[in-house]
Parts: C-alpha cells; structure tokens; sequence
C-alpha cells in the first residue's frame, strides 16, 4: 500500500487525448515526512506513520508532542498510519508526489460535505407522494413501524436524519497529471469534502 496525505485545491476541466472536455480535481500534496513506524515485533503489525502540514508546538498536546519529539520531528497537525507500506523510508524521510508515477489510478479518502437533518427524499432517495393539490402526502416517508406483532420498527430503516460529514472513499480515479514542481495531482471526476480539505490519497486496490 502507498498513500500520502493532501489537500483539495477544488475541480476544473481538461481536454483529454480524444478532444473531449472531462472535470478533474487537483490535489496539492502537502510534504509527507514520516513521523514513526510500527514493526511487527513490537506491535505485531508493519506500518508507516505519516505527518503533514506544521503546526506551532503550542497547538499540539503532550502526549502527542512527546511522540514528535522522541523522533526529532517537528509537530504536524495530520497523521495517518499506512499499513504494509511498499516503500522504503526511515523516520524523518520527506515524501511527495513522484511515489505514484508508476500508478495509473488511484482513491481518495475523504469528508464528505455536511448536509445537516434531512428527510428521506434527499437522505435516500424516495420518490414521495402526489403533488397534487389534497393529496396530504408530498414529502414524508410514510409508515415505518408494524402493527400488533412485532409492534416496533426494524432496525435499519431509512428514516430522516443527519446526512454527510462522514468518511468517504472515492476509488478507481484515473491519473490525468502529476506536476513534481508544484506537488500536484490532477485525478478525473470529483473527490469528497470541500476545497481546502485534507484527504487521503492511496494507490488504487482495485487497479492498482
């Protein structure tokens, strides 16, 4: 596994090798400098810990500036810890763009947009009732529970309620450019959160 932690810089358009005008996100990938590392012997598991974006040291707790610290790493204010990673790194190491231009897809970890409470029409999809006039059924979603048996409602039930702001993973997003200079990733099609957000970009699972 190969991943790096970025920001979404926000959507634009491309012409691609057709001639046709496809959107595509850019990504800025903020210096990854790995931060720790997880070793089967001690934790029973192979991992990097990496580290992005400085912060001042005052904004950091201490318990987690203990852990900088130890490492000789300045505080960073994002960290993700990447399981069985592919290449070879030491604490300290900085890492950036170029570790994906042998990869020709890839996805996106993200926060998708908050919606707040809503109901079932925009949360799920539901179809509604009449829009005409005395109908008394336009937006609700009807009955939920059951009668005398078993006399509640099952659980699972797709009722109104808070709807985004959850972790989303966006996967197979073709490459379309990688600028080395600037730390930049162009991907085809949209990626989850708003602009300036953090998220997480990994090597594709299903086309690696």
């Amino acid at each position: 596994m190969l991943g790096l932690i970025g920001k979404k810089v926000g959507m634009t358009q491309m012409f691609n090798q057709f001639g046709e005008l496809m959107p595509v996100t850019v990504i800025q990938i903020e210096p990854n400098v790995v931060v720790g590392e997880r070793t089967l012997e001690k934790n029973g598991y192979s991992a990097v810990v990496l580290g992005a974006m400085s912060v001042k040291p005052n904004r950091v707790t201490s318990p987690v500036k203990g852990q900088f610290a130890k490492n000789n790493v300045d505080p960073k204010r994002h960290m993700i810890e990447m399981r069985d990673f592919e290449q070879e790194c030491s604490i300290g190491d900085s890492l950036g763009v170029e570790i994906f231009e042998n990869d020709a897809f890839v996805d996106v970890i993200g926060t998708s947009k908050g919606k707040g409470y809503q109901g079932v029409m925009k949360r799920h999809g539901f179809g509604g009732g009449r829009k005409t006039h005395g109908s008394k059924f336009h937006r609700e979603g009807g009955s939920t529970g059951m009668a005398a048996y078993p006399a509640r409602v099952i659980k699972g039930t797709k009722m109104p309620g808070r709807m985004g702001g959850a972790r989303t993973t966006t996967q197979n997003l073709r490459i379309v450019r990688i600028d080395s200079d600037k730390q930049m990733i162009v991907v085809g099609g949209a990626i989850p959160g708003a602009n300036d957000g953090m998220v997480i970009v990994r090597r594709s699972k299903k086309k690696g």
